[in-house]
């Protein structure tokens, strides 16, 4: 039943991270692990002026779900507030456990396959728990320096 969600279109969005690398300078972190398979995300973000996502890193050391999760998010997170971060996450989060209609993120209907493999839950939700933490770093960060 799990090899129903190994599909090729997972494996190819795994390998496409738009930015696998960490930023030097983001005005916040964030990093997600899963206690289920050790999978790890780390976020880097910094907003612009108008408080949206203007630049991202990420270190993935995940699962290919994980990894395939981390690239979704990462090809649309730029221009993204922290208050639509923290939505994504939650709808997705609902979604997963069958509570929530399907997120309103391009793409995310790739892990329907997993809708019942809760124990995959936990990967898929990384990248988009840490994203939703650090844009909302940033954004406290960035009140404080007001």
């Amino acid at each position: 039943m799990s090899l129903d969600l190994y599909t090729p279109e997972i494996s190819a969005l795994a390998l496409g991270n738009p930015y696998p690398e960490r930023l030097a300078d983001g005005a916040a972190s964030a990093e997600r692990r899963s206690p289920i398979c050790g999978s790890r995300v780390t976020v880097d973000l910094a907003l612009g002026e108008d408080g949206r996502v203007e630049q991202v890193g990420t270190l993935v050391r995940a699962c290919l779900l994980g990894q395939a999760s981390s690239t979704l998010m990462a090809q649309h997170v730029v221009g993204r507030t922290p208050a639509e971060l923290a939505r994504a996450r939650d709808e997705l989060t609902d979604w997963l456990a069958g509570t929530g209609p399907i997120p309103d993120w391009p793409g995310i209907d790739i892990f329907t396959p997993g809708l019942k493999l809760t124990a995959r839950h936990p990967s898929i939700r990384l990248a988009f728990e840490a994203a939703a933490e650090a844009a909302a770093a940033a954004a406290t960060s960035a009140k404080d320096a007001d």
